[in-house]
């Protein structure tokens, strides 16, 4: 069970959606950190409210995606969450979304890796890169 944050903008919710088909379409068995759509904070909440919410997700998970689109370079919480994987040493897995002429700068220099955007790439990376919990919670119980 691989803990994944899939940053996003709900402006480009579809791409989102087709990060998740991926994973689903891979047989990626994973929880999902990402801060949901409905949730309070993201209407109600601050900024600051926002920003410990992701933190608290970020810290808590295996991986973080980043799709590596453009609009990146732009997106303060991009920044913050490159910030807050960096904090915690997770390793960022970039997408770049298919067909797109230009990619953030930002995202590709923070990624871990840079993969292209189909279901195999992104299942690869996660494989590779993300710490599995249950390995993880079997190595880490077998020194007690």
């Amino acid at each position: 069970m691989f803990r994944i944050f899939i940053s996003h903008s709900w402006a480009y919710s579809s791409q989102y959606d087709k990060i998740e088909e991926f994973l689903q379409q891979e047989k990626i068995e994973y929880y999902n950190h990402s801060v949901p759509k409905d949730d309070p904070i993201h209407t109600n909440g601050t900024d600051k409210d926002l920003a410990a919410k992701i933190e608290a997700k970020v810290k808590g998970c295996s991986c973080i995606i980043i799709l590596a689109g453009v609009y990146a370079s732009y997106s303060k919480w991009i920044n913050k969450e490159i910030e807050m994987a960096k904090k915690y040493n997770k390793p960022i897995i970039a997408v770049e979304y298919w067909g797109s002429e230009r990619t953030s700068r930002v995202v590709k220099d923070a990624a871990t890796t840079v993969v292209k955007w189909n279901s195999k790439s992104v299942a690869n990376a996660v494989k590779k890169y993300a710490i599995n919990q249950s390995s993880y919670e079997k190595s880490f119980s077998n020194w007690y």
